[in-house]
């Protein structure tokens, strides 16, 4: 590992001596003893600077941007819930940022005068639906080059995407641009979001510019208006992808791309058992993936994936091309239930490589020596409405009359007693995350911080036996 890794975790180590865990005045209603950082922060409205702990049970109001300076640490104990007022307001996140949320008492940023609406008809015209165009919404968590940790654990992110003033927080990003609900560009610095949600924005979810990170167990609704994708990694990102839910994408729900510059790692990210639903139907530009997509250099393993009435499948880019040789994949179930969708399992005009461990199987309708990189197009009738995966609720299958539903609520997407997609999945590879796991770009296993606080719950995730994101043992995969 290199020297500046090691001086993160040893600076990680040391946070954690450097906190107490002792009983907040207001918590013993939510999960008992809660983790204390610093200083309680006092009053209920948040703008500046600030640093310590944000209190369980609390209500607070952001008000204008909030900064975290580099060796600060700003921890939300569970149960809290921060109303954003002010659509210029951010978190610029150049110290640490930890949100603590849990299954029983989960944390929230949102903006409470934007109510949801969750209906066909608004999913039908998102050009109405305010999670994408409300003037109320705010500009995420901009974690600078210096941030050496992100978490959030059980938390809601919801109705970012506001573009950014004239000045943004980060030299990188751009005025007049939209934001996106987490940016993360350190190289050498941790992101890692589990269990938590996303809800609403106008471009991307999370935009990586570097980093290593661990996203698990999310899901992730109305990401991208007319364009943006939900996990977007570029150059210098190394990770994994897994367990998470995707309904209703603009583009993407996760992508790799080397694009970018400089000496930090290849863009290498795994991407296994995540279900991905009505993805790539509010993108503007045609031809983009509404699931998964490698290109431009970039690699990784991606295994066990379920994508459900997505516009577009599972996309290898071929210019620019992605790192073919190290782009390991199959055992990818796709289902459509229209014409249009079934003909673009394999995308036409990319490289993606039928796999015979796919399901539908693609020798029994694609023609012998199909080359999809050449543009050759297929049909293949028999395959609309077939291999139902058995979602527990989702009354929009069978059906391409709402494909482009862009909500989870009101359905269970969990998979039913003899789903065909149970006991299907491939267990037999190591994920980036995973200790001796392959993590090429770094020249050796990425290590990710095992910590109730400081770092990933333990286990680490592997490989599910059933396909997507929801299995069947209960115990693992997704739990939302």
């Amino acid at each position: 590992m290199k020297k500046i890794n090691l001086c993160i975790l040893a600076f990680i180590a040391g946070l954690a001596l450097f906190t107490s865990c002792k009983k907040s005045s207001n918590s013993s209603s939510v999960s008992g003893i809660q983790k204390t950082i610093g200083n309680v922060i006092t009053g209920d409205t948040l703008c500046g600077g600030i640093k310590g702990t944000l209190q369980s049970n609390k209500t607070y109001i952001l008000s204008c941007p909030v900064s975290i300076n580099f060796g600060d640490t700003v921890l939300m104990q569970s149960g809290v819930t921060i109303n954003v007022v002010n659509p210029n307001a951010y978190f610029l996140v150049q110290g640490v940022f930890i949100s603590l949320g849990t299954q029983a008492a989960p944390n929230w940023v949102t903006v409470s005068s934007i109510t949801k609406q969750d209906n066909a008809t608004t999913a039908n015209t998102p050009s109405s639906d305010p999670a994408f165009t409300s003037p109320n919404r705010w500009c995420g968590f901009a974690c600078d080059s210096s941030c050496p940790l992100f978490i959030l654990k059980w938390t809601h992110v919801e109705f970012a995407g506001q573009n950014y003033a004239s000045t943004p927080p980060i030299s990188s990003l751009t005025g007049g641009n939209p934001s996106w609900p987490i940016y993360f560009k350190n190289a050498n610095g941790y992101c890692i979001v589990e269990d938590s949600w996303f809800y609403g924005t106008t471009d991307d979810a999370v935009r990586f510019a570097g980093g290593r990170i661990y996203f698990v167990r999310n899901t992730f609704e109305k990401q991208g208006y007319i364009g943006g994708d939900c996990l977007n990694a570029k150059h210098g990102t190394v990770g994994t992808m897994a367990y998470n839910l995707f309904v209703g994408t603009a583009t993407n729900g996760t992508k790799a791309s080397d694009k970018g510059t400089g000496s930090t790692p290849t863009c290498e990210i795994d991407m296994f058992n995540n279900t991905y639903v009505d993805g790539g139907y509010r993108q503007v530009q045609t031809g983009r993936s509404g699931d998964i997509d490698y290109e431009q250099g970039a690699y990784g393993q991606s295994y066990n994936n379920l994508i459900v009435n997505c516009k577009f499948g599972f996309r290898i880019v071929g210019n620019p091309i992605a790192d073919t040789a190290l782009c390991l994949y199959g055992y990818n179930y796709s289902y459509g239930d229209a014409d249009s969708l079934v003909d673009q399992f394999y995308p036409v005009g990319y490289i993606s490589e039928p796999k015979s461990t796919n399901i539908p199987n693609p020798s029994s309708f694609l023609p012998a020596n199909y080359a999809s990189n050449l543009g050759e197009t297929y049909d293949a009738p028999t395959l609309v409405g077939a291999n139902n995966p058995m979602f527990v609720t989702y009354t929009n299958i069978g059906s391409s009359a709402n494909i482009n539903i862009n909500y989870a609520s009101g359905s269970n997407f969990h998979l039913q007693s003899g789903s065909p997609a149970i006991g299907k999945g491939f267990t037999g590879f190591t994920p980036v995350t995973s200790p001796g796991g392959p993590a090429i770009s770094l020249g050796g296993s990425l290590t990710i911080p095992v910590d109730p606080t400081f770092g990933a719950t333990s286990p680490l995730v592997t490989p599910g036996v059933d396909i997507g994101c929801y299995q069947s043992n209960g115990t693992t995969g997704n739990q939302h």
